[in-house]
C-alpha cells in the first residue's frame, strides 16, 4: 500500500497489531445526533484473541466496523485507528485511508465475519465464484489459481468434499457450514486480522464450538488476531486470552481472560458475569418481603395438559422431492403447573412439536391430545375455543409483533378476537395491569415495537401471550438473542409469573443453562426422536444418552480454567465417536 496515509514513525507498539486512539462514533438522527462511542482506546496484540463484551448498545459493533470503515454516511467519527500491515513493513492510520486504499486493505490486512451468513452469501452465485471474487479484486486473476486456493482454504475450514461443493449454492449448505464459509473468505488472502461479530449467536452448541475451533485455528496455523464480539461470556472463556468490556460507548474495563473472569474491577463487570446463567445453578425468586416464591402443590399430581403418544409429523414433499418426516413417533406428557424443557440442535424437531401443540402444524400420524382436544385430524371449528387456552412466546418478538400497532393494541390483540372486551378502550386497564405485571412502564404502551429495546419487546410478548390467562404456554426459544443481564431479568419474571399463574409450559431451548435454571423435566430432541427424557438434575448431572453428553460438553462454561477441561472433554467425545 502506498500513499500519503501511511505512516512514517511507529504508532503501533511492537508485539501489537492495531491500536485505537480516543475514537469516538456519533450517528446523525432526525431527533439529533446520538454518540454511539465515546473516546474509546484499546489495542489488539499480534497473534491473540481479544474479546469485546457488553450488553446490545454497549457500541462493540460500531466500534469493531470503524477498523473496516463499514459505517454508514451518517456516522461520524474522531480519533485514530492504527493498523499495521500482515509482514509488520508498514503501519497505517485506517481513518485517513482513501477509497483505493481502503479497497485493498479490506481483505489482505483485515477481513470481518458477520453475524448472518445469508446477508453476505449472494443466493444466485455459487460459494466458488464468491471466493474467488475476493482473489479477483486483489489482482489473483487466474482460473485454476483461484480454484485451488478456495478449495484449500475449504478444506481447513472443515467443508467436506470441498472439491465438489465449491460449485454448490448457499441454499445447499447448513446455518454451520454457511459460517465456515464465511470464515473462508475472510482468511482466503491471509488478513492479519479478523473480525468477528457475533459468528456464533445463532448457532447450536455444538456447531459453535466447530466455530471457535476454527476462530483459535486462525490464530494458531494462521498467525492472525482475532476481535470477536460477542454478549456470551461462555465463549469469551473457551476462546479469548484478552477481554474488553464496553458499556454505553466506554471502555469500563480491559485485561486478559483470567483477570476479567476472576478479579474484575468494575461493578459493571461483576454485574455482568453474575447474570451469566451457569449449570447446576436453579433460578430463585423473591417477592417483594423477600420471601422465596414457590409452588404449593407437585406438579405430578397436578392433571396432564398435553399427552403424545407415536406423535409423527411429516411435512409433504415438492417439486420431485420426498416428504420429510420431521417428528419420529414420540411419546411424552406435559402436566399443568410443570415446566419441560426441550432441547436439542436446529433441525431436531423443536418447534415443530411446539408448533402442533398450539395448533398451528397438523399432525400426521400417532396421538396428540392438547388440553382435552385430540389433535389428529381436529377441525379448526372444534380446536379454536382452546386458543384462547394457549399462549405462544415467538423467539423474535419483533417479528410477530404488527409494527404499525402500538404496544397497547399489540398486548389487547387476543382480547379483542376471543371477545373479552369490545375495544381497545375498554382493555386499556387490564393492559396496563399485564404490562405492570411483566415490569412494563405503562408510559410504553403508546409506544410501537421499534420503540422498545429487545428485552422490552420480550417481555410485551410475555404480556401478550399471558393475557388470557391461559393453562397452557408454548415458549419458543425466548430469551436466545437477549443480552444476558436482561434474559436473567426475564427468566426471572418468568419462572414468578409460572408460579403465581400455575400454567404448564413446554420451553424450547438450544441454551442448556437456561433450561437447567427452569425445567423441571428435560426432553433431548434428535432428528426427530427423544433420545433422553427425564428429571432436569438427572439429564443434566448423568447424561445416558451419547448424544446428550456430546451436548453438555459443547456448551462453553463460563470460566475459563473449567472451559479448558470441558473443551478437552468434547475433543475426547468426538473423537470415540469418529472412532
Amino acid at each position: 500500500m502506498s500513499g500519503t496515509q501511511i505512516l512514517n514513525k511507529d504508532v503501533v507498539a511492537e508485539g501489537d497489531l492495531a491500536a485505537i486512539k480516543n475514537l469516538s462514533v456519533s450517528f446523525v438522527t432526525d431527533a439529533g445526533p446520538i454518540k454511539a462511542v465515546d473516546k474509546v482506546n484499546l489495542t489488539i496484540p499480534k497473534k491473540s484473541i481479544v474479546g469485546i463484551v457488553g450488553e446490545s448498545g454497549s457500541g462493540k459493533s460500531v466500534t469493531a466496523k470503524s477498523i473496516l470503515k463499514l459505517l454508514p454516511e451518517t456516522a461520524t467519527t474522531s480519533g485514530a485507528i492504527y493498523l499495521k500491515s500482515r509482514d509488520g513493513s508498514q503501519q497505517m492510520d485506517v481513518l485517513a485511508l482513501n477509497s483505493e486504499q481502503l479497497r485493498q486493505m479490506r481483505g489482505e490486512e483485515a477481513a470481518m465475519v458477520f453475524q448472518e451468513p445469508n446477508s453476505v452469501l449472494n443466493p444466485v452465485y455459487t460459494i466458488g465464484w464468491q471466493i474467488a471474487e475476493g482473489l479477483r479484486a486483489h489482482g489473483i486473476t487466474d482460473k485454476h489459481e483461484q480454484r485451488a486456493k478456495a478449495v484449500d482454504i475449504l478444506k481447513k475450514v472443515g467443508i467436506p468434499d470441498a472439491e465438489t461443493r465449491i460449485d454448490y449454492y448457499p441454499h445447499q449448505f447448513s446455518g454451520g457450514q454457511k459460517q465456515r464459509i464465511v470464515i473462508a473468505m475472510a482468511l482466503v488472502l491471509n488478513a492479519g486480522l479478523i473480525l468477528a461479530d457475533e459468528p456464533t449467536t445463532a448457532l447450536d452448541v455444538t456447531v459453535q464450538a466447530e466455530i471457535l475451533d476454527l476462530l483459535r485455528m486462525a490464530r494458531d496455523e494462521f498467525d492472525a488476531s482475532v476481535l470477536i464480539i460477542t454478549h456470551n461470556m461462555g465463549v469469551i472463556a473457551d476462546v479469548a486470552d484478552d477481554v474488553i468490556v464496553m458499556y454505553r460507548g466506554h471502555v469500563v474495563e480491559q485485561g486478559s481472560v483470567e483477570q476479567i473472569f476472576y478479579s474484575p474491577k468494575e461493578p459493571y463487570t461483576k454485574r455482568l458475569l453474575s447474570a451469566v446463567p451457569r449449570i447446576g445453578q436453579k433460578l430463585v425468586v423473591r417477592d417483594e418481603q423477600g420471601q422465596i416464591i414457590e409452588r404449593k402443590t407437585d406438579y405430578r399430581e397436578e392433571p396432564i395438559a398435553v399427552k403424545a403418544r407415536g406423535l409423527e409429523i411429516t411435512y409433504p414433499g415438492h417439486l420431485m422431492q420426498p416428504p420429510f418426516k420431521a417428528v419420529r413417533g414420540i411419546d411424552f406428557d406435559i402436566h399443568r403447573s410443570e415446566v419441560v424443557g426441550l432441547v436439542g440442535e436446529s433441525g431436531s424437531g423443536k418447534s415443530t412439536t411446539g408448533r402442533a401443540i398450539a395448533g398451528l402444524q397438523r399432525i400426521s400420524g400417532g396421538s396428540l391430545n392438547v388440553l382435552g382436544v385430540e389433535m389428529n385430524g381436529f377441525k379448526e371449528r372444534e380446536f379454536k375455543p382452546k386458543r384462547a387456552d394457549i399462549g405462544f412466546v415467538f423467539q423474535d418478538p419483533g417479528s410477530s409483533f404488527n409494527p404499525l400497532m402500538t404496544i397497547a393494541q399489540n398486548v389487547a390483540e387476543p382480547l379483542l378476537v376471543h371477545g373479552k372486551y369490545h375495544s381497545l378502550a375498554e382493555a386499556r386497564k387490564y393492559v396496563e395491569e399485564l404490562l405492570e405485571m411483566v415490569q412494563l412502564p405503562k408510559a410504553y404502551m403508546d409506544r410501537f415495537p421499534h420503540e422498545l429495546s429487545g428485552g422490552q419487546r420480550q417481555r410485551a410478548s410475555l404480556a401478550r401471550a399471558l393475557a388470557l390467562k391461559p393453562p397452557l404456554l408454548i415458549a419458543d426459544e425466548p430469551t436466545s438473542a437477549l443480552d444476558v443481564s436482561v434474559q436473567a431479568k426475564v427468566l426471572e419474571l418468568f419462572k414468578k409469573l409460572q408460579v403465581e399463574i400455575g400454567f404448564a409450559c413446554l420451553f424450547i431451548t438450544h441454551d442448556l443453562a437456561v433450561v437447567d435454571m427452569l425445567a423441571d423435566r428435560i426432553m433431548v430432541m434428535h432428528k426427530g426422536e427423544i433420545v433422553e427424557h427425564g428429571d432436569a438434575d438427572q439429564i443434566m448431572r448423568n447424561p445416558r444418552d451419547p448424544y446428550t453428553r456430546k451436548l453438555l460438553a459443547s456448551l462453553p462454561i463460563p470460566d475459563p480454567r473449567e472451559q479448558r477441561k470441558h473443551r478437552a472433554h468434547l475433543h475426547e467425545l468426538l473423537a470415540a465417536e469418529q472412532a
